[in-house]
């Protein structure tokens, strides 16, 4: 069995005491590749640095909206629309990375909306220009970020990360070339609606993620997790769906090399 974690922030600091053994943990367990996203231009060069020596990890470039109004000086320049687009066009062409994103709103944060959809208009014309495809956080904001999206041509797609819509916002995303990002959500009982969505769904629309160091299991909530923990996940997909665990592997290694043309 393989496994591709297709968001998991293995570069942030609380995995830098034990990184190493945590990945040794996770190739014991099948898990063949991580997908690194990044969330702000100050910490892209130190994820392209930690992913150069090691093939089996993969870099994407973004700002995350929670970080359009949580950055360091150089990040604040950097969000100004025109100093963006360079930036961020010029670190995917020089470097090893396979997609745009962490991006997309947030409504439940305070950083206006109207800031975060000019940072995220800018990213969404990169992607377009440079033919990649999109890593999509969405909380509370599906339909604004919809109607963006059908004002830019994105051959590539992308994936809507974290996925806890309903099924008809879900096939409205799958028709427009997004896949659904599962992870450790389907693992709570209370999560009707978003496990009744990936049970329902084409098993050609899922691809699977850790979240990894948020989004934990349920019944380790508090705790650090890992991408370790991705068997899990697609154990829990496995027994929703109703299908084998090998199904469940097969298919959605297959759809995130797809994607992110692995």
């Amino acid at each position: 069995m393989k496994l591709i974690d297709s968001h998991c922030h293995f570069d942030f600091q609380i995995f830098e005491t034990d990184r190493a053994q945590v990945w040794q943990r996770c190739v014991a367990k099948g898990i063949s590749q991580l997908i690194i996203p990044g969330v702000c231009k100050s910490q892209w060069q130190k994820l392209a640095l930690l992913v150069d020596d090691q093939p089996h990890w993969h870099a994407a470039v973004g700002v995350h909206p929670w970080w359009v109004s949580k950055n360091c000086q150089e990040d604040e320049e950097c969000i100004k629309e025109v100093q963006l687009n360079s930036a961020l066009a010029e670190h995917l062409q020089q470097y090893r990375c396979i997609a745009v994103g962490e991006c997309g709103l947030d409504a439940a944060i305070a950083t206006p909306l109207e800031k975060q959809i000019a940072v995220f208009k800018t990213q969404l014309e990169v992607a377009s220009d440079l033919q990649l495809p999109l890593i999509l956080h969405v909380h509370r904001a599906h339909n604004e970020v919809l109607k963006l999206l059908k004002q830019y041509p994105l051959p590539r797609g992308g994936v809507v990360h974290a996925f806890s819509g309903s099924e008809q916002m879900a096939m409205d995303y799958w028709k427009m070339g997004f896949y659904l990002g599962v992870g450790g959500t389907i693992t709570y009982s209370r999560a009707a609606k978003t496990r009744k969505t990936v049970t329902r769904m084409p098993l050609e629309s899922l691809i699977l993620e850790s979240d990894a160091p948020d989004m934990p299991l349920s019944g380790r909530q508090g705790q650090r997790n890992s991408p370790e923990n991705l068997p899990l996940i697609a154990a829990e997909l496995a027994a929703l769906r109703g299908i084998s665990l090998q199904e469940i592997a097969s298919a959605t290694r297959k759809n995130t090399e797809i994607l992110f043309a692995l």
